[in-house]
């Protein structure tokens, strides 16, 4: 097995320049690589790697600059998807928590009990599971918030419309799937969206939601899950191949029509437009490749913008 040894930072640059990554300012590439580590940097690599020379070697004229301007782009893009995914959650915990609390009750007694949730043979271990991990969240996490300490101390109990709060996303959309469909269809009823529908839709938030919090590579980030078929995918004219459509499934633009199901129209034109932005400014930087190379990636049809049109 091989071992890898620690690089210096001009070995660093010796090493991209040997791969024929042009960089005209050296300091200025060292600083960025101190800063914002040689090993992601390079996972950014791939779009500009020279298939003819086994991808070993950047395409001819390559510039850092590039490089690092994907890089950057990408982080802004996380930053815009998390901010619209806390919406999202903030939306949802809410509506589950009125849901659920007007329904079976509010003290944890009552919310917690297995019979309030889909109790089919195939989901009880389920229903079980997940309501020991929502009470061991709300034992560790119960006294580091002051509104969950302030209702344990005055009141010996926390609310459900309190417990969301130190529920995680990934907990809340494991919720939604073992509710039971009546609770499911009066809660997606609010999305003007059907149960399968946001039983997809949270899963895919919820990773999302993990990968922008660790600052992992977004752009081309794809899912398991995808979401289905719907209007958009149509009124876009996105071509399929094998009758499956070829963007907006388990990608980037799948989270773009997630979010124009779930997020108001106000907030969704923001959205749009702050990508619109970021990714006419990353074409600006781009001498090597295209734009549509990006975009081929993240799953952005090259018409993307009239989502915003369509009502």
């Amino acid at each position: 097995m091989g071992v890898k040894i620690f690089k210096t930072l001009d070995e660093q640059i010796e090493i991209l320049k040997n791969k024929g990554l042009v960089i005209d300012d050296v300091d200025y590439a060292k600083k960025i690589i101190l800063r914002e580590n040689y090993f992601f940097l390079m996972g950014y690599r791939h779009l500009f790697m020279d298939s003819e020379k086994n991808n070993k070697f950047f395409l001819q004229g390559t510039a850092f600059r590039e490089l690092y301007a994907l890089f950057y782009f990408d982080r802004q893009l996380r930053n815009i998807l998390f901010k619209n995914i806390l919406i999202i959650e903030n939306n949802t915990k809410s509506i589950f928590s009125y849901t659920l609390s007007q329904k079976y009750g509010y003290r944890e007694n009552d919310y917690l009990k297995p019979n309030n949730y889909n109790q089919s043979p195939e989901k009880v271990r389920q229903v079980n599971d997940l309501l020991r991990k929502m009470k061991r969240q709300i034992r560790i996490n119960g006294n580091q918030h002051e509104a969950t300490k302030h209702y344990i101390n005055n009141y010996g109990y926390i609310p459900l419309w309190v417990v969301v709060k130190v529920l995680s996303f990934g907990i809340v959309s494991e919720l939604y799937n073992i509710m039971k469909f009546n609770d499911q269809k009066e809660i997606a009823k609010e999305y003007n969206i059907d149960v399968d529908s946001l039983l997809t839709f949270l899963p895919i938030l919820a990773n999302y939601r993990n990968l922008c919090a660790h600052e992992d590579i977004l752009f081309e980030h794809k899912t398991q899950k995808v979401i289905p078929d719907n209007i958009y995918h149509d009124a876009l004219n996105i071509p399929k191949v094998n009758n499956e459509y070829i963007y907006g499934k388990g990608d980037v633009f799948s989270v773009m029509l997630i979010f124009k199901f779930m997020l108001s129209k106000d907030d969704f034109r923001m959205l749009m437009n702050e990508i619109s932005y970021e990714i006419d400014k990353l074409e600006g930087r781009l001498q090597t490749i295209k734009i549509d190379m990006v975009l081929n990636r993240m799953g952005f049809p090259v018409n993307y913008k009239v989502l915003s049109e369509i009502d």
